[in-house]
């Protein structure tokens, strides 16, 4: 057997014979089978990676499968992005399973086991990355990855699917500067996620090209859940010189900001302008409707998906897509309120945007 240059493929057999196990123990490691010790596992995985062998074929009858895996499955955004993915995934008579595992950087430890049983046609991660020896496994069975909304940068061949963070950073904080808005602050997500500091980048740009001096009092790392926006909605609003906008990193952060400023008794937008994040379905029925930038979360899952199909075929693929974001005005921003102890006695930035 030889591979698509010509070279000629190591069996299994051999993989087995230079391990110095059996055929069915080399089997059990490529299965994800879990009664295999860890020396074993470890020697021969090491051959099957320094052989570069690709399982190139699944059972007969075997239903093609696109693994799902998020680091928790309990806000409306995930649904989005599920069912970005289900959409292209029923396209090719594929099912999609759902797993929860590990954190935002990576899968549990164990989820490897489990995915090599399930042998998925392809694996898509949110908010993830994988330990250079998950993709060395992954790759030996012929299973491609992509990940969405990478946590950190990615090496270069890493496949990833993403949106303009920066960019909805800086439409969403122009928004409110071109409202006269001069004390504005922001909730973006956690600290150690790449879109989280994409979108400050974006707020502190925007602020800067309208010459307006970016205040760290004004900041906050939330965790994109509601009770983080309000939270830290209640910290910002309790400044001696409190801004008149806040801009949450995620619509769920933004409904704790207008939470909160319902408790301090301030009315959005007349006594604070809010806007959000990401654009789901809540955005739209909150009371006011929430200024958001949308995110095309289901379009993310469905180029996520067609990735992972080109890989499987061989095909090349570009492997950094970012998508466009765009903001959307509803009523939930307006012009800052004159009283002169809300607002900021910074100069005007008309035309400096």
């Amino acid at each position: 057997m030889r591979d698509d240059e010509g070279h000629r493929r190591i069996t299994l057999a051999e993989v087995a014979q230079k391990a110095g196990v059996s055929l069915s123990t080399v089997s059990k490691v490529l299965n994800g089978r879990q009664d295999v010790s860890p020396r074993t596992r470890s020697k021969v995985e090491s051959l099957l990676e320094a052989h570069s062998y690709r399982r190139t074929t699944r059972a007969a009858g075997e239903a093609p499968l696109i693994e799902l895996v998020f680091h928790e499955l309990d806000s409306v955004w995930s649904m989005e992005l599920i069912r970005g993915v289900e959409n292209l995934a029923k396209a090719h008579q594929a099912s999609v399973v759902l797993t929860e595992s590990g954190t935002r950087h990576a899968p549990s430890a164990d989820w490897i086991e489990g995915v090599l049983q399930r042998r998925p046609i392809g694996v898509v991660l949110v908010f993830s990355s994988l330990p250079d020896e998950v993709k060395q496994q992954l790759g030996s069975r012929s299973i491609p990855f992509v990940i969405i909304d990478p946590a950190g940068d990615p090496e270069p061949d890493v496949p990833s699917v993403g949106s303009a963070n920066w960019a909805g950073g800086v439409a969403a904080t122009r928004h409110l500067i071109d409202l006269q808005h001069r004390r504005i602050g922001i909730i973006t997500g956690p600290e150690d996620i790449l879109c989280s500091l994409a979108r400050l980048d974006g707020y502190r740009s925007a602020l800067g090209m309208a010459g307006i001096p970016v205040d760290a009092a004004l900041i906050r790392f939330g965790d994109f859940h509601v009770e983080g926006g309000y939270a830290h909605a209640l910290e910002l609003l309790a400044l001696p010189d409190r801004p008149t906008a806040i801009f949450a990193g995620s619509d769920l952060q933004a409904l704790g900001v207008l939470e909160a400023a319902r408790v301090r008794g301030l009315r959005v937008p007349e006594d604070l302008s809010v806007v959000g994040y990401d654009d789901v379905m809540v955005a739209r029925w909150s009371s006011p409707a929430l200024t958001t930038v949308h995110q095309p979360l289901r379009a993310m899952g469905e180029e996520a998906v067609q990735m992972l199909l080109h890989l499987r075929a061989g095909e090349p693929v570009v492997t950094r897509l970012e998508l466009a974001t765009s903001l959307v005005v509803r009523n939930s921003t307006a012009p800052p309120p004159e009283n002169p102890a809300a607002a900021s006695s910074l100069p005007s930035a008309r035309g400096a945007v």
